[in-house]
This record gives C-alpha cells, sequence and structure tokens, in this order.
C-alpha cells in the first residue's frame, strides 16, 4: 500500500540522472518504486536554499502548513498548547451517540401513490418500465465511487445504490436479479452495497443473486441476497485470503544500484521494499492485523448469514472446497441451475407465461429513471455531496479524464461554492483516495476547515483514505468510514539511489561543479551521501515526521503522545481507526447523511435533497477529445507518460493500492510486472 512516489526539484524537466527518491508513506505496506526523480526534501521549513535545491520530505498526509494560522508556527508545526489536549477529553462523541442512519422503508400514502403514477404516465420514454419488471445488474469488475454519464462505461456505486433505493419503490419492479463476478473494489464499496441489498429486502421484495465465478468478495456480497444461485461448471474458490509484499534489494544489487534509506516511524515500509530482502517484524504485524480483520469480519458475516457457528465455515474454508455439489449440500447456495433456469424460475414465481419474455429492466436504463418520477426528490433542505475520488493533484493532467483523480484547484472551487451559498446546511466529502501531491491535500484540507467553520461538515470513507485522503478528512466535524476501509497512514521514508556501481558497469562517468555546502544532494546520484547529507535527510524526514504528526493531533484533539501510537506509518482498518480516534463512527454514506442532519439542527425524521456537485465524467466532447489526443498526439502522450514515470510534480502524500490486490488472493503472474503494475496504478 505503501508506495514511494518520487521527487523532482521543480516542476521542469531535468536531466534523467537525478535519481533521488523521497516518500511518507502513510501505508506501512511495501510497494514497488521504479520512479527515479524526486523533488527536493523540506518543503515544510524556509531554506537558505534555493526553490530547485529545497529538499522536501514527502509525508503521507503531509504536513506543509495544513494547520490554520493560529495553530500553527512559523515554520507549519503545531503548537505544543494546542496538540496538548487532555486524552480525556478527546472524541467525547462516540460512534453509538450518533444517529445510525439506518434505511426505514416506508409504505407510499394513497395520495402519493396516485401522484407517483400519474408521474410515470407523463415520464420520459426512457423511464417507462413495465409493471412486473425484474431489475437486473451485473455487478463485475470496476466499481468507481464517482457518478458515471451515458457515454462513459463500467459501473458507478453511487447509482448502484441510488437503483436499489429507487426500486424498492418503484410499484413497477417486483425484484432483483444480481449477476455477481470478479469485483476490482475494496472492501468498502462492498459493505456499501451490501447495506443496500439488505435494505431493499425491507420493502418485501426479493434479491436473487447468480454467481459463475465467486471467490470471498464475491460470496460475501452475494450472501445478502434471499437465495444463491450457480451454474454446474461455476468457479468457486473459498480458500481464505493472502497478502504479499514484493522485495528488490536483490535485483537493485545486481545491477549496480545501493538504496539509502532513511525511515521515521517502525510501519514505514516503503523504505523495506528497496532496503530490505525480507518482511520486517513491524510490517509483518500490520499486513497481519489488516488480514485478520478483513478475514474475521468475512467468516464473522458469512456465518451469521448461513446460520452455521464460525468454526464450522473456518472448517469448510480449509477443506479446500471448490466443487459446486458440495456447496449446495452445505446450504452455502440455493440450487444449482443455469441462468436460463433461474430466469424461468422468476417468469413462475411472477405468473408470466411460458411463452412470453421475463420483463427485464436493466442497470443503465433504470439508471435513467429520475427519482422525481417515483415522489423521491427529498426535502427542501439541502445537504452537499462532494466526491473525492482517486489520486490527488493540484491541477489536472494533460492526458487524464475528469473524474479519474482529485485536482485540487477544481475540489476548492467547490468546497468555496457551498461555503458561499446559503442552500446548504451541511456537506459532506465523500473520500475514495490513497493521497497523492501534499500541497495539494494541504491547500483542500484548509477550504474544508474554513467551510467547516461556516456550516457542518462530514467525511464519509469509502475504499480508502489514508495519507492524503486521510489529510483531508482530519477537517472535517466528523469522519464516518466503513469497518474494513483503509485509512491512517502517518509516517515518513526518504533517501536517494547511489548508481555508482551501475555507472561503472556501464561505462558511464559524470563530474559536478558546485557551490553550496548542500548542492550536489540532489544531484550527485553517483555516490553515497556524505556523513553531513545523510544527518541533513536524516534531519528533514524527523522534522517532516514531527509537523505531520503534531497536526494530526490537533486535529483530532488528541496529545501528541497519544497520537505517536497511532502512528508510525500504520495503516488501520475502520473499526481499528474508530477505536483509536481516527475516525468518530462507522458506517456509510446514509450515515454521514443521518450525522451532518443532526450537527445541522435538521430532525432525523425530516427528508433532505442531497445535491451531488461532481458532474458525471467523462461527457461526449471530452471522450471526443480524448480520442483526438490519441490518434494525433501518440507522441506527445507517450513522451509525456515517460515523464510522469521519471518525475514527480511536488511532494506526494500517497498510498497506494497494493493492499487491495494482494488480499484478495495471490497474483501468480511475473513479480517484476507486479511491480510495474503497482507502480503505474500509483500515477
Amino acid at each position: 500500500m505503501s508506495k514511494l512516489i518520487l521527487l523532482h526539484a521543480s516542476h521542469h524537466l531535468t536531466p534523467i540522472h537525478t535519481r533521488v527518491f523521497t516518500a511518507v508513506v502513510g501505508a506501512s505496506l511495501s510497494t514497488p518504486l521504479l520512479h527515479s526523480h524526486c523533488r527536493p526534501l523540506f518543503s515544510h521549513s524556509p531554506s537558505p536554499l534555493s526553490l530547485r535545491r529545497r529538499l522536501s520530505v514527502r509525508a503521507f498526509d503531509d504536513s506543509s502548513s495544513a494547520t490554520k494560522p493560529e495553530e500553527s508556527t512559523e515554520n507549519g508545526a503545531v503548537s505544543a498548547p494546542e496538540a496538548k489536549i487532555d486524552a480525556e477529553n478527546a472524541n467525547a462523541t462516540t460512534d453509538k451517540d450518533y444517529p445510525s442512519g439506518e434505511f426505514q422503508f416506508q409504505e407510499a400514502s394513497l395520495w402519493k401513490s396516485f401522484v407517483v403514477k400519474l408521474r410515470m404516465l407523463f415520464a420520459y420514454p426512457w423511464e417507462r418500465v413495465k409493471k412486473g419488471s425484474v431489475l437486473t445488474m451485473t455487478l463485475r469488475g470496476q466499481i468507481t465511487d464517482q457518478l458515471k454519464s451515458r457515454f462513459s462505461r463500467g459501473l458507478s456505486l453511487p447509482q448502484i445504490c441510488e437503483n436499489f433505493v429507487k426500486a424498492a419503490y418503484d410499484p413497477r419492479i417486483a425484484g432483483v436479479y444480481l449477476q455477481i463476478e470478479s469485483l476490482n473494489c475494496g472492501w468498502g464499496k462492498v459493505e456499501e452495497i451490501r447495506r443496500h441489498i439488505l435494505d431493499f429486502q425491507k420493502s418485501g421484495k426479493f434479491v436473487v443473486a447468480y454467481a459463475p465465478a465467486c471467490s470471498e468478495k464475491e460470496y460475501y456480497l452475494a450472501s445478502a441476497c434471499q437465495e444463491i444461485y450457480a451454474p454446474p461448471s461455476a468457479y468457486f474458490s473459498l480458500f481464505g485470503l493472502s497478502v504479499q509484499a514484493s522485495f528488490v534489494r536483490g535485483v537493485l544489487e545486481k545491477i549496480g544500484v545501493e538504496p539509502q534509506v532513511e525511515r521515521i516511524g517502525k510501519y514505514k515500509s516503503a523504505g523495506d521494499q528497496l532496503a530490505r530482502t525480507t518482511m520486517s517484524k513491524e510490517n509483518c504485524e500490520m499486513l497481519t492485523a489488516l488480514l485478520d480483520n478483513i478475514y474475521g469480519n468475512w467468516l464473522d458475516i458469512i456465518s451469521s448469514t448461513r446460520g452455521k457457528k464460525r468454526e464450522d465455515i473456518e472448517k469448510f474454508v480449509n477443506e479446500g472446497v471448490y466443487q459446486v455439489e458440495k456447496l449446495k449440500e452445505e446450504g452455502w447456495i440455493t440450487s444449482i441451475q443455469y441462468d436460463d433456469e433461474v430466469t424461468s424460475m422468476l417468469k413462475e414465481r411472477l405468473g408470466v407465461q411460458k411463452e412470453e419474455k421475463l420483463p427485464l429492466v436493466d442497470y443503465r436504463k433504470y439508471s435513467k429513471v429520475r427519482k422525481w418520477t417515483l415522489g423521491l426528490s427529498g426535502g427542501k433542505d439541502k445537504i452537499a455531496i462532494i466526491r473525492a475520488s482517486g489520486s490527488i493533484s493540484r491541477v489536472r493532467g494533460s492526458f487524464s479524464l475528469p473524474g479519474s483523480s482529485i485536482v485540487g484547484e477544481q475540489f476548492i472551487e467547490k468546497i468555496r461554492t457551498i461555503r458561499e451559498s446559503k442552500r446548504y446546511k451541511a456537506a459532506i466529502i465523500r473520500i475514495d483516495s490513497p493521497g497523492g501531491d501534499a500541497l495539494a491535500s494541504d491547500l483542500m484540507w484548509r477550504e474544508i476547515k474554513l467551510l467547516a467553520a461556516s456550516k457542518p461538515v462530514i467525511a464519509s470513507m469509502s475504499d480508502v483514505a489514508a495519507s492524503g485522503g486521510y489529510y483531508m478528512a482530519m477537517a472535517a466535524d466528523a469522519i464516518v468510514a466503513e469497518n474494513l476501509t483503509l485509512t491512517g497512514s502517518i509516517g515518513v521514508v526518504t533517501g536517494k539511489f547511489n548508481l555508482g556501481k551501475l555507472y561503472e558497469k556501464i561505462g558511464f562517468n559524470k563530474e559536478i561543479i558546485s557551490r553550496g555546502k548542500f548542492a550536489e544532494v540532489l544531484a550527485a546520484e553517483q555516490r553515497p551521501f556524505k556523513p553531513e547529507e545523510a544527518e541533513l535527510f536524516a534531519r528533514s524526514a524527523q522534522n517532516s515526521y514531527k509537523q505531520f504528526r503534531d497536526k494530526a493531533a490537533s486535529s483530532r484533539s488528541m496529545t501528541v503522545d497519544k497520537m505517536e501510537e497511532v502512528a508510525q506509518g500504520r495503516v488501520w482498518a475502520g473499526k481499528d481507526a474508530a477505536s483509536r480516534g481516527l475516525v468518530d463512527a462507522i458506517g456509510g454514506l446514509s450515515r454521514a447523511v443521518a450525522i451532518a442532519k443532526l450537527k445541522a439542527n435538521i430532525p432525523q425524521d425530516t427528508e433532505v435533497t442531497l445535491v451531488e456537485l461532481a458532474r458525471p465524467s467523462p461527457s461526449l466532447p471530452e471522450l471526443l477529445s480524448g480520442v483526438g489526443s490519441t490518434l494525433v498526439g501518440v507522441e506527445q502522450t507517450m513522451k509525456t507518460l515517460l515523464q510522469d514515470l521519471t518525475f514527480s510534480d511536488g511532494v506526494q502524500a500517497r498510498m497506494d493500492g497494493i493492499l487491495f490486490q494482494r488480499l484478495e488472493g495471490a497474483s501468480n503472474a511475473n513479480p517484476i510486472f507486479n511491480l510495474i503494475r503497482d507502480y503505474l496504478g500509483s500515477l
């Protein structure tokens, strides 16, 4: 999870021979670093060096001026009186003190039913659905936390959840038929969808699952359905979960590259990726705790759903069962049937004649049905929702699609719109991000803090909100996370590559003329650190970590000593983060809405209108623009991509997604390709 992101000394391109890297890893998972350039270390405090020669330690949830002026000293660190808050007064409001936000299905009154039927008569053609229809959704592949436009492919979590809510109240929908296959998302999104499946059943309608390919995550979702069907040839692999960490020290030694790493935080494992050949005791401890959380939660939920003891579920998994017949015999699935047989069964259940087709409405078409048509338009009080998904940057990249990342300047514009408007009673920041540019994270933190001073702001975490993602959340009045959201991640690692032996092997030579004691720190990659340079790196890392930790302590009303216990680069599962004061409540977006209503003095039984400020993306013009760029600008695009592989635009506060892939089962691909894939995934 924790990925080393390289920083460079300026916004302009510089020679490829620069080989210093610096990263702050909020996650302690070991991840690959194939980047080879970095920005200066020491972005947090003034330095006599020029901008091009300043050192800046990158830190997950970077600490550069992330607090209010009155909370910080001149160099950005939190003052001791502000950070040293009595621990007994910290987080006085606990999870149980907040409203649950649990879905309550209410039968429509006669008048409302009449109005809905009238609206359906005059609905747009694409909103018309035959009475007695079954909503079908194929849950497969990647699921994003962003809204999707009609021109985009893939699944959108907010639209999946909205479809369940609409279908519960839609008199034309008789039930839901889910086809569940291999999912490429984190456990936070799976938990949110599972909650909506259970909520939908409160309407008295059925939910049937069909699972042709199923592992732990897919079965976790299917277990919320009333019935589970699978074909005779289904791929079931309920064999347990695993996590892996890769190390490249041996590879680097063979090619003559020596990584010189300075780690702050005993769980900071990004440096281990380069400096070690085996997993450290602390990294093993952290990964084991995360794995135990996920696996333990899976066993508890499945045992409760199947009506079996946890020990029996674990025993069944350890038997390595893959035969579908055995799954049916043990009650894991309802029956063994092909898709057409399930369809025939549903036709019979709904009284559809054999010669007629089962009326179906798919995910894409039903997503076009407006909530207004079903009488679900909400109340007069409005709560704004801003979705922040992907890696964090200050400005939009030259060939990045909208919605694929968090662009600081665009996010800040939306925050200011909410702050200046009187329409909104509260705001919810929905975060699904491993972090990114530290400066952008800090600027967004400041704007969220200013917004929170004028109206309630709630942070709602999805799969991951760590490093820069957690930095944003700290500015909110309350933080809501799922049980298995990955969050926290406070720590620093920095260093550089010594390429001297590599240069000797290939016959390359480099000579430097410099002025200033530390002028060669970033330039001289052909030799190891001098003692005074190594000391400079160590002090810079210590300073950056201290600022970051102290700001986190102030934001979460903890003493510095208390924050130190949960920092040190450790990644926490949501429920563990809650028990340690990093998160306020466990739940999904609905609970965040309930807490926002509480803090905005809106009665819990009063309906509110949720206003999404993020427009669906990509739009058709953006798609056409992207195609044009691809057709006529291939050379420039490739050049930019290669530059991105070598340079990082600014200090980073990032945690990568290696944990998601590793925890979902081992990948048998070439480990070198895995490293490349993991690195590209952090861009």
